[in-house]
């Protein structure tokens, strides 16, 4: 009898929190995945760390055996000077460091500046050029991110809603799994146009690139992470790179317009009929009723497309607020029951 009580109150228990009970699962999973992360991470990279290290005061100790005018403490000295400068985006090693800030150069800074890329590889140098940065930023990534948001919003319907719903009339298939098999195509898609083929391409350009590392400064770009330790253009002569900024150029817009292109390969997939559904398991219970009706509509949508006006023949549309209160109203009317007469005919027959 206890353990009955036991179970009937977990299972109520359960009901009632569900969506909490997802959200908690939700969050420890999120931790245990970086928890996971970085234990691979350390124990891949930590190896080739300790390596390097070692290289590095052997090749610095080899020097100052070879060099003996030149004292330990000097050197610390030059070294330190020497990367806190490359830190700056200035290096010592040679090549025509003038163009770090020429107005190419600073319309790639301000780019990676505003979509959040920074690929820390230039940063400003005085105060004042810091402090513009701050300013600059903070009304330039609010726009940035309006700007990109409704340029996606346009070209979803371009590329995701028209394709979709005229295959959905042409076909007469499910619309959701027709915007599965959409999404799978534009992903495969764009990840040509924006990874593989860019990659091949750099690998031709960049002579110390291969083709891992051009795949990777393409995927860390585009996806806004921007570590900095691959950047195209970095050579050490004017003769390696003759159109150096032409080439920053031709960059610039490939990381732009790339950038709305993941944009829009994110949105129509986040924007799928299952994803939403598996959204609604973490959201709270008003948030997930609302947001279930909304699905509703998307899986009945196919219905609307029918729907004409006899007058001029335009497709009529309901809105969607209609159509939440016609779900609504279908959910609280009593279920329908078939008259008397009906069942006494049945009956007879």
């Amino acid at each position: 009898m206890v353990r009955s009580c036991t179970d009937g109150w977990c299972a109520r228990f359960m009901e009632r929190h569900y969506s909490a009970l997802n959200f908690a699962l939700l969050v420890v999973g999120y931790i245990l995945y970086l928890i996971i992360g970085a234990g691979i991470f350390s124990a891949i990279e930590l190896p080739y760390e300790h390596d390097l290290r070692q290289e590095l005061k052997a090749a610095r100790q080899d020097f100052l055996n070879n060099n003996t005018c030149v004292s330990d403490a000097r050197l610390e000295e030059l070294l330190a000077r020497a990367l806190e400068a490359s830190n700056y985006g200035v290096s010592v090693l040679g090549n025509d460091t003038d163009r770090n800030w020429d107005f190419v150069s600073s319309l790639f800074f301000t780019s990676t500046v505003l979509t959040t890329t920074g690929y820390g590889h230039t940063v400003p140098l005085s105060d004042e050029g810091k402090a513009f940065c701050i300013f600059y930023s903070l009304f330039g990534i609010p726009v940035t991110l309006f700007f990109l948001s409704a340029v996606v919003q346009r070209i979803m319907v371009l590329v995701t809603q028209r394709p979709v719903s005229y295959f959905h009339r042409r076909w007469a298939m499910s619309r959701s799994k027709l915007a599965a098999i959409h999404a799978t195509c534009l992903t495969i898609f764009m990840t040509l146009l924006l990874l593989i083929i860019p990659a091949l391409v750099f690998v031709s350009l960049e002579k110390d690139w291969n083709f891992l590392e051009s795949l990777y400064f393409c995927f860390i770009s585009l996806t806004t992470i921007g570590l900095g330790d691959y950047v195209p253009g970095e050579t050490h002569s004017k003769e390696s790179n003759p159109h150096s900024q032409l080439y920053r150029l031709t960059i610039t817009i490939y990381l732009l317009l790339g950038l709305v292109c993941v944009l829009v390969v994110l949105e129509t997939c986040c924007e799928l009929p299952q994803m939403r559904r598996l959204r609604q398991r973490f959201y709270q219970e008003n948030v997930r009723e609302l947001d279930s009706e909304t699905t509703n509509i998307i899986d009945r949508e196919h219905m609307s497309d029918q729907l004409t006006d006899l007058s001029d023949g335009v497709p009529v549309i309901p809105s969607v607020s209609e159509q939440a209160a016609s779900l609504r109203q279908d959910s609280k009317s009593p279920p329908y029951t078939p008259a008397s007469g009906s069942a006494a005919n049945r009956k007879l027959r």
